[in-house]
């Protein structure tokens, strides 16, 4: 228990890093200098102002200098992050796959609400979560996937097979959903999925593999089209030039599939339950 309390303490503090991320990543702007400042008027946050979650609430959630409220959505990355990672720690304990799940999860988080507000997914995530996604293959193998078939000759070799579960998988769903993008541009001749889309969902399956990566399209594709179809029908907006922010589902649906899917079921296969 006091590891997972510890996991949601570092939580807090990557969530506030995230929070500068989805300002910046997208706006390409530093994510290191210069330090965390008010976007409405510009004023340096001071230390005593930026602590996770405490501050919003002394602030009572604005800006000391200016008095303008600060978006809601600085907590509410703080507290899924903290979240995030003392569930993977509770679950998983201090492992290497413990540890995956919170850096997937960090990633994710930082996804969905930049493609939310800004319907931009930043390379530095999608990318260089791909990139992390197939180093933690090589540390935490992969459950059975189609790569097992495929090099069953060399199941002795767990390492090998995961990481080339993972760099298919990512390589695989990053094809199929381009080539549906394709497909979906020639018949309606207009763009129908950003190349970010395509890029996440070969982070996806680098991390969940195959099987995980097949689950979370099919549920972010519901997602899509459950809410977004109500959303534009409550609102008024036009269906047919509305930019649906598929990688928010996307985020939301591997979260899911990762947290209530894989560490859940890992816990419970463990503790014999």
């Amino acid at each position: 228990m006091i590891e997972a309390l510890l996991a949601a303490l570092a939580g807090l503090l990557i969530g506030s890093f995230l929070n500068v991320c989805i300002y910046r990543l997208p706006r390409d702007l530093s994510v290191v200098r210069p330090r965390s400042f008010c976007p409405e008027c510009e004023t340096t946050i001071a230390w005593f102002d930026n602590v996770p979650l405490l501050s919003f609430v002394i602030l009572r959630g604005r800006c000391r200098k200016c008095g303008k409220p600060i978006p809601l959505r600085y907590p509410i990355v703080e507290l899924l992050t903290a979240l995030a990672f003392s569930l993977a720690i509770w679950r998983l304990g201090l492992t290497a796959a413990g540890l995956k799940y919170c850096v997937f999860g960090a990633i994710l988080i930082g996804l969905l609400f930049s493609d939310l507000e800004e319907r931009i997914l930043p390379d530095e995530l999608t990318l260089g979560g791909t990139a992390a996604g197939i180093l933690f293959s090589l540390l935490v193998p992969m459950k059975f996937g189609i790569m097992h078939l495929f090099l069953f000759s060399l199941r002795n070799r767990p390492i090998v097979i995961s990481a080339a579960e993972s760099i298919f998988a990512a390589g695989f769903c990053a094809g199929t959903l381009w080539l549906v993008g394709v497909m979906y541009e020639k018949i309606r001749h207009k763009e129908g999925l950003g190349f970010g889309d395509i890029k996440m969902v070969a982070m996806i399956g680098a991390f969940l593999g195959l099987q995980g990566a097949l689950l979370t399209l099919i549920t972010g594709s519901l997602l899509g089209a459950i809410i977004g179809l109500c959303y534009i029908w409550f609102t008024g907006k036009d269906a047919s030039t509305y930019e649906l922010p598929f990688g928010t589902f996307l985020s939301a649906a591997a979260l899911g599939v990762g947290f209530f899917g894989d560490v859940l079921l890992n816990w419970y296969d463990r503790s014999g339950i």
